[in-house]
């Protein structure tokens, strides 16, 4: 009997596109073909015009253990594997295309929510810091284990995790090779929202649903502008808002909206609206 399929896709007609982690036995470890499938559904969500919102979730008892270190059929990409500057090449080139997809998915300009019903160590951590929205259910729980064998998450984890939560809990998760469980996640700025166990998906589809009603081009300059801002002083950033706003400001749905808003303002006296 064959194995099933290592990610499972869907799509929904609000326009969201789900894919799941589908190796539960294995505690959804991540493997080439897993990589594979995941690259071949975030490029049809970026070439997908209908697609709005990606969903990414898992099945089983974790959301991901990371890395599957024992697949062996990692892709072998630079012949001085064993000097310190061949294990930086592989770490850039290898790991199954890890951070090329990672640096991908940070880049498009649609909305990527990963919602954690479990356990996310490891490569599966990684993967989220590149999406944009982190939901968490209550069991929930993080950590980079790489720590236990004396080396560092190498596929962004530092780099992403030092941005995202600062140095203070980087060196939690990282220096100390401490766990943190959902609440204390949602006190670092690791996850956005924490929910009960017994609604969390209804909850990660609910705002998936809310993500597909905003509009597109304000959400993708947006990512751009946020970005942006995060690695320029106050000054540089004030340009990026008015350099993202000159083109949204044309946009005919903007004006539209816009011109009826005051017009519906002025004759209610209602506030403005509440999103």
């Amino acid at each position: 009997m064959s194995e099933a399929p290592h990610l499972l896709v869907d799509t929904s007609e609000d326009g969201i596109i789900v894919a799941t982690l589908n190796r539960p036995d294995k505690l959804n470890a991540i493997t080439r073909d897993m990589m594979d499938l995941l690259t071949e559904a975030v490029l049809r969500f970026r070439d997908s015009e209908n697609l709005k919102v990606m969903l990414i979730r898992a099945t089983g008892r974790y959301f991901s253990a990371g890395a599957d270190l024992r697949s062996g059929n990692q892709k072998k990409i630079s012949p001085t594997g064993h000097t310190a500057r061949g294990i930086r090449e592989n770490h850039r080139l290898n790991l199954n295309n890890m951070q090329q997809l990672w640096d991908e998915m940070e880049h498009i300009e649609k909305p990527i929510v990963v919602a954690h019903h479990a356990m996310c160590v490891g490569g599966g951590l990684e993967m989220s810091l590149s999406c944009d929205f982190r939901l968490a259910a209550k069991s929930a729980a993080y950590a980079f284990p790489e720590g236990l064998f004396g080396v560092l998450p190498a596929s962004n984890g530092v780099s992403r995790l030092a941005r995202m939560c600062g140095p203070h809990w980087a060196r939690w998760l990282i220096m100390a090779n401490k766990p943190a469980p959902a609440d204390m996640a949602y006190t670092m700025g690791l996850v956005h929202q924490v929910f009960p166990d017994e609604t969390f998906e209804q909850e990660v589809m609910d705002f998936c649903r809310h993500l597909t009603k905003q509009n597109p081009e304000q959400m993708g300059a947006a990512k751009i502008a946020i970005e942006l801002a995060a690695e320029l002083g106050p000054e540089m950033g004030r340009h990026v808002e008015r350099m993202a706003n000159s083109a949204l400001m044309l946009n005919p749905d903007y004006l539209t909206k816009m011109e009826a808003y005051v017009k519906n303002v002025g004759s209610s006296g209602k506030g403005p609206p509440k999103g």
